[in-house]
């Protein structure tokens, strides 16, 4: 089933429609939710097609949720509309427990996130006739993506990976897991709350985000569930490292807050280092937390990764 709206976004130069349609795919009997948004065919007419970029969410929040922010008062939230209007076609999903996907007993872990993906972007290719896609991944849904393109490289074009974990040893977010490791197994689920949502984004520097942020977030989430699976959370406290540098044949950007306790510079650096793509970046930024793409600064991270999608392919002689 495919629903669709078209949405008028307004933006200084003139109003243009954006064109939010969802979707569904199917993994066993979980119904996994998908999302997408993108210009109006009418808009850059002649173009060709849109070049695809799917978003991959992480631990505590939906991918419709935090993609697609609406911040009551304030503007340009949503990353999924402002890659829409760069001219990207812009897809997301929920993973399993997570957002409008199945509720299950499962624990949602990261092999259970991989293969969300594996089930979703065949829908992605069917809808936009495009097997390659670009990716973002942002904190364990990063780990899910670089698990994901491993496994199906086939599938991946360029990668970002956004506040990502490689072992975590030594980074204060992840030895705190590591030391919850008992009440993490203990249960496959923690209770969630708007104070669970008001401690993502104080924890590493609440100076860089709006505090209506995750207010916002939260309306929205509490409205679909009130507990959130711990599988990613055992992972990255236990199971680390999952991602494997030399097997990521795909052009990679690492994005690296200026402040953010799941990894340290040292352990990202040494998997940038082994990533055998030459065309690569990492890049960090000043003025940005664990999540970048919701704070104030998220002006900053988009500009990044814009660059590195549209850069431009290497000329031969």
């Amino acid at each position: 089933m495919v629903t669709t709206a078209v949405i008028p976004i307004s933006t200084s130069a003139a109003t243009t429609q954006i064109v939010a349609e969802d979707y569904w795919a199917q993994k066993g009997a979980v119904k996994l939710y998908l999302y997408r948004k993108r210009l109006a065919d009418g808009a850059n007419a002649g173009a060709g097609p849109k070049p695809v970029l799917f978003l991959v969410h992480g631990s505590s929040f939906s991918g419709r949720g935090g993609f697609d922010l609406q911040v009551p008062g304030s503007a340009n939230y949503s990353f999924m509309d402002e890659f829409a209007r760069y001219g990207f076609d812009v897809w997301t999903m929920d993973h399993e427990n997570y957002g409008r996907s199945s509720k299950t007993e499962s624990n949602s872990n990261i092999r259970s996130g991989v293969e969300d993906l594996k089930a979703a972007l065949p829908i992605v290719e069917h809808v936009t006739g495009q097997k390659k896609v670009m990716f973002y991944g942002q904190s364990s849904g990063s780990i899910r993506l670089g698990v994901f393109a491993m496994e199906e490289p086939e599938r991946v074009d360029r990668i970002v990976l956004d506040a990502f974990t490689h072992t975590g040893e030594g980074a204060p977010e992840i030895m705190k897991r590591r030391a919850n490791i008992a009440n993490l197994t203990a249960s496959n689920f923690r209770p969630t709350s708007q104070a669970s949502f008001d401690a993502i984004f104080s924890r590493d520097d609440p100076s860089t985000v709006d505090p209506a942020v995750p207010k916002a977030l939260g309306d929205y989430e509490l409205k679909l569930t009130n507990r959130t699976p711990n599988g990613t959370y055992v992972d990255m406290a236990i199971h680390m490292p999952m991602v494997d540098p030399k097997r990521l044949q795909c052009s990679v950007c690492m994005t690296r807050a200026e402040h953010d306790g799941n990894a340290t510079d040292a352990e990202l650096l040494d998997f940038f280092s082994q990533l055998p793509n030459k065309d690569k970046q990492f890049c960090e930024i000043k003025g940005v937390a664990h999540v970048a793409v919701l704070g104030i600064n998220r002006h900053r991270i988009w500009h990044a990764m814009h660059a590195f999608f549209t850069m431009p392919p290497q000329r031969t002689a």
